[in-house]
């Protein structure tokens, strides 16, 4: 399997090349970029082609959360991982909003990061613990509820696997909390998502919330 390409936006020097060390040092990741702004930031991915961005949200210029609503638009593919300061509710839901695929904070050890960027890889939305209870009541704050005909029939497992989504649990972590294969996990996700007629973890989440099947 390839190594997963690890693109960095972070206007911390120090941490910025704690973090490139880091991944060149790990088995099963490279990075190919690491940058203190986004200025020029199409060409840039286009160039270093990530599979993965770690972006932060506050940098000089163009902020993190635009950045991650333009590299999604351009990039549907490419994931985006929220690091920063920042646990206010504003900045989680903005940045959920423009597709990031998790958040976590910068006070994560460095061995943290490299879980969080494996949980990505893996399909997951890793955020560090309490910001993912913050993320299901904003949901339920500004997700309002639409009537709909269709009624969703999910089995117990499936309705469990949700659950366990809901609470920003990694596939691994959700197939270890209920005894299953990483590809039982991925397999009820897949109907997860078939039968609600989504394409995320992050819409999924939505979705549940939105419609209170969880």
């Amino acid at each position: 399997m390839p190594d997963s390409r690890i693109v960095i936006f972070e206007d911390s020097k120090h941490l910025r090349e704690s973090l490139q060390i880091v991944l060149n040092g790990t088995p099963g990741f490279i990075c190919t970029g690491a940058y203190h702004n986004c200025s020029d930031l199409l060409h840039r991915i286009e160039k270093d082609r990530p599979d993965t961005v770690l972006m932060d949200i506050e940098m000089p210029g163009m902020n993190g959360i635009e950045a991650t609503r333009i590299i999604k638009a351009s990039f549907p593919d490419v994931h985006v991982l929220i690091q920063t300061v920042f646990s206010e509710d504003a900045y989680i839901f903005d940045a959920i909003c423009a597709g990031a695929s998790g958040y976590i904070l910068k006070t994560t050890s460095l061995t943290g990061y490299i879980e969080a960027l494996q949980n990505v890889s893996s399909g997951g939305s890793p955020m560090t613990p309490g910001i993912a209870r913050r993320v299901m009541e904003l949901f339920r704050a500004n997700m309002p509820e639409r009537p709909t005909t269709e009624k969703v029939e999910l089995t117990a497992k499936e309705t469990a696997v949700l659950q366990q989504l809901v609470t920003g649990k990694s596939y691994k972590m959700i197939a270890a909390a209920m005894d299953l294969s990483l590809d039982t996990i991925k397999t009820h996700i897949r109907n997860i998502y078939l039968k609600l007629q989504v394409n995320s973890n992050t819409e999924a989440v939505a979705r549940a919330l939105r419609d209170k099947l969880v």
